[in-house]
């Protein structure tokens, strides 16, 4: 089932997320969801089986009676105490300053966390990266009325890391007084981590600028080994690690169980952040959405268990890493432009500048790669533009984001067609 190209007259022109216009254009020549024949290069989701070395998958969850009631707006007290632990033990031992239950609001799922926080805004200047996750475009968009969002574009001789000049430019010049981004950075895997992030957050402090900090890839994390091969980095990252003050710090943090721990289907996320901020998000949770699941919160207790979120993590930086390094190869070998490493998430962002035409074309990459029974994603989906306001072609029209969420096989399935579909053209 395809989606229809013109709404009826009395909705608005809703815009694709990236994922769901390749879907959509896939669909229309065959694809649908489970196909064995397909692979999904384009997916956002990790693989969700057993990996090697990460705990058994949980598969049952055994309710109480209070599970079948509506639940905390904010989430059930045990589940965002045992989120408020996991942050105080990877990302804060010997620190001072806990986070605690009330600096924890459960939601179900990220993208409705981050827009609960953006309706939460009042008349503010919003920062964001360019190019940055395709979903943020729409959420900006339906608060132009108290929002207006200013860009700032990353550069690929920096990684396409937002730097602390970035952000002071942009405090300078536009006042902004929030700051949007995703570290990792869906598409560009790129990471702000170490004293760069610590200068970040300092910085925004200081100048008064709340930071919204999307971490939903922080156990995606790589880093270059001594012969110039990635290896898994020595844990995830977070903007927690940096807070000063847990009460006062206006820092963000939104994370999950849906890419971190790979259960996409049950679409817990949460929300970290000063408790008087909290609060003010389940207020509008209260009127947006009601609250998560007690079903899920019930099950997400055991993902969170100190052990098994140890184990979870650790296999998949090892696993992820594998497949990365894999992707990042194959796709020089066929003659796409990998200059900026991708340090998190399972993506790679490449440039098709030196591929013949027409593959050195984004969206027409994408349409011969169907022919192929391959998805990917064109850059110029990350384009985030809310409002349309900017006008002109995108400057990500060469580039492609390819995602190793797959399985092993399937990923190097998926490449090795990739590769005789470049050759066909040379």
């Amino acid at each position: 089932m395809t989606i229809a190209a013109t709404p009826p007259a009395h909705l608005r022109d809703v815009p694709f997320m990236g994922v769901i216009f390749v879907l959509d254009e896939a669909a229309k020549v065959g694809f649908e969801l489970g196909d064995p024949d397909w692979v999904n290069l384009g997916q956002g989701q990790p693989e969700v089986g057993p990996l090697p070395g990460a705990p058994e998958r949980i598969s049952r969850v055994d309710l109480a009676p209070e599970d079948h009631a509506y639940g905390p707006v904010s989430g059930t007290r045990t589940v965002r105490e045992a989120v408020a632990a996991y942050y105080n033990d990877t990302f804060r031992a010997g620190l001072p300053g806990r986070y605690t239950a009330d600096h924890v609001a459960i939601v179900q799922g990220g993208r409705l966390a981050l827009s609960r926080a953006l309706a939460a805004l009042g008349e503010t200047n919003v920062g964001y990266m360019l190019p940055d996750y395709s979903a943020y475009e729409d959420m900006l968009s339906l608060h132009l009325s108290r929002v207006t969002p200013v860009p700032v574009r990353t550069r690929p001789e920096e990684g396409f890391r937002l730097g602390t000049g970035d952000l002071a430019g942009l405090v300078e010049r536009s006042g902004v007084g929030a700051f949007l981004l995703s570290n990792p950075c869906n598409p560009t895997g790129a990471v702000i981590a170490g004293d760069r992030l610590d200068a970040l957050v300092r910085y925004a402090g200081e100048a008064g600028c709340a930071l919204l900090v999307d971490e939903f890839y922080s156990h995606y994390h790589y880093a270059p080994g001594p012969d110039g091969a990635w290896l898994p980095a020595a844990g995830p990252v977070s903007a927690a690690a940096h807070v000063s003050d847990p009460d006062t710090d206006d820092v963000l943090v939104f994370d999950g169980l849906t890419k971190n721990f790979r259960y996409p289907g049950w679409r817990l996320g949460w929300v970290l952040g000063p408790p008087a901020t909290i609060a003010v998000l389940d207020r509008v949770g209260s009127a947006m959405d009601g609250g998560p699941s007690r079903v899920v919160q019930r099950a997400a207790l055991a993902a969170l268990e100190p052990g098994y979120a140890r184990r979870e993590t650790a296999a998949v930086r090892a696993e992820f890493t594998r497949k990365r390094n894999h992707a990042v190869a194959a796709l020089r070998r066929m003659g796409v432009a990998v200059d900026a490493e991708p340090a998190g998430t399972f993506y790679v962002w490449g440039c098709l500048d030196r591929l013949p035409a027409p593959l050195n074309d984004g969206m027409e990459f994408f349409r011969r790669a169907l022919e192929f029974k391959v998805i990917t994603v064109p850059g110029q989906l990350f384009d985030v533009n809310p409002g349309r306001r900017r006008r002109g072609a995108s400057p990500y029209a060469s580039w492609m984001r390819f995602s190793f969420g797959p399985g092993y096989g399937a990923l190097t399935e998926g490449l090795e067609r990739l590769e005789r579909m470049v050759a066909k053209y040379a």
